[in-house]
């Protein structure tokens, strides 16, 4: 079967961060962690599967203002620069439901620094403490959204083309292929439905004959 191509190209240059950089974001966000109060991390992405931290407690969490979308240029992890894949980010608009995570207190100090070698490889997220409601009550999160004016930002492409991509871009971390399946894996052991999500995994799947159901 041909493969529809994606007309939509990566930005030429998505500059890596400089340690300096990461260092004057990461102290910024600490700067707004009010004395005593707990550190929880909001997970809607690859944090739900793989968080790679120690966590005190997790909890099914709510942000109201974002959406989970295929909105990031990908040229490294899953995909490379000639053939980029997508990868989640936090856009503008609707809901998500997630997880978040209570960081131990007493590794919060290690936990963090990690997170920004993790998340802020680039200026393409924007560290934002949010609300986030879950079962018991609203916890105040550090959350990692968009950033619209970096050169990583897509938006939302059509589901023809977002396919296109996916099919065709693996990483340093595998293909972009596992990295949406996994995703939805994920959401789906922890009770979270995202329709836009399970609809993007059944054309996959559909084109993926050999993939299981499930």
């Amino acid at each position: 079967m041909n493969k529809p191509a994606a007309t939509v190209r990566p930005h030429p240059e998505i500059p890596l961060w400089t340690d300096a950089q990461r260092q004057a974001s990461l102290q910024a966000a600490i700067a707004q962690i009010p004395a005593g109060d707990p550190v929880w991390v909001f997970g809607y992405g690859s944090l739900i599967w793989r968080p790679d931290f120690e966590f005190a407690e997790r909890r099914l969490a709510t942000l109201h203002g974002y959406h989970r979308a295929l909105c990031l240029w990908s040229r490294e992890h899953r995909g490379t620069p000639d053939c980029p894949g997508l990868v989640f980010g936090l856009d503008r608009g609707g809901s998500c439901r997630g997880v978040v995570y209570r960081l131990p207190t007493e590794a919060v100090d290690k936990i963090l620094p990690k997170l920004w070698v993790r998340e802020m490889t680039t200026g393409s997220y924007l560290p934002r403490w949010l609300n986030c409601a879950t079962d018991r009550d609203a916890v105040r999160a550090l959350v990692f959204v968009m950033n619209r004016d970096g050169p990583g930002y897509v938006g939302e492409l059509p589901l023809d083309e977002q396919l296109a991509i996916i099919r065709r871009a693996a990483g340093g971390y595998g293909p972009c292929t596992d990295y949406v399946l996994e995703t939805a894996r994920a959401l789906q052991i922890a009770g979270i439905r995202d329709r836009r999500l399970q609809h993007l995994v059944r054309a996959l799947r559909e084109d993926l004959r050999q993939l299981p159901e499930g």
